[in-house]
């Protein structure tokens, strides 16, 4: 994954067809979410880190843990754009075609995947304006559900990102415009949890 990448980061290919989430999210929303909005991003991050060489062997799970150690103005862009490579590729690589079930981990954290979805929901709807609902390891170890507005990062906040969820209107507008509810309700259908019992694996077990 790009997170784990140092510069200069690469834009990576999307893991499934651009038509494999529909109904629940359309063709044309994923091509110019994932090669308009999320390339972006990474254009934007390469272009900040150019002249400051220093960063080039930092990951960018490492710029945004450390985000306090780069001085301004770099910072800023680190966390805006680096924000966004980071929440698009988890985002696009956590979800696939529906069909999958809940993955038993977040069973043993929720009584039922009713209340892990009413959470998440929640979280999502109460994000004004654009940012992301996450599902995240809490430096104790136990998982929280946080939202944070535009491109910050449960990293900087010493939190681990499980799962994001993108509430930015470029994710859902031309399918669903402004109707952020049936956006959220139809996501928690095409999310991959396989690899989420993975991103949780990986923390536990590194």
């Amino acid at each position: 994954m790009i997170t784990e990448m140092t510069w200069p980061f690469h834009l990576p290919p999307l893991p499934y067809p651009y038509d494999a989430l529909e109904p629940f999210i359309d063709r044309e929303t994923m091509c110019l979410h994932h090669d308009r909005h999320f390339r972006t991003y990474v254009d934007n991050l390469n272009d900040a880190l150019v002249n400051a060489p220093e960063y080039h062997s930092w990951t960018l799970t490492k710029l945004l843990s450390r985000l306090e150690d780069i001085p301004e103005p770099l910072r800023t862009s680190v966390r805006n754009n680096g924000g966004g490579v980071y929440s698009h590729d988890l985002y696009f690589d956590l979800m696939a075609p529906p069909g999958q079930e809940i993955a038993p981990a977040i069973l043993e954290y929720y009584d039922t995947g009713r209340q892990f979805f009413s959470d998440m929901k929640t979280a999502a709807l109460g994000q004004f304006g654009s940012g992301c609902a996450w599902l995240v390891i809490s430096p104790d170890g136990s998982p929280a559900i946080m939202a944070l507005p535009n491109q910050d990062n449960p990293l900087t906040l010493g939190f681990y990102p499980v799962l994001p969820l993108d509430v930015w209107e470029h994710a859902y507008y031309l399918k669903y415009h402004n109707l952020r509810s049936s956006y959220i309700d139809n996501w928690f259908h095409i999310i991959n949890w396989e690899a989420v019992s993975e991103r949780l694996l990986s923390f536990f077990l590194p």
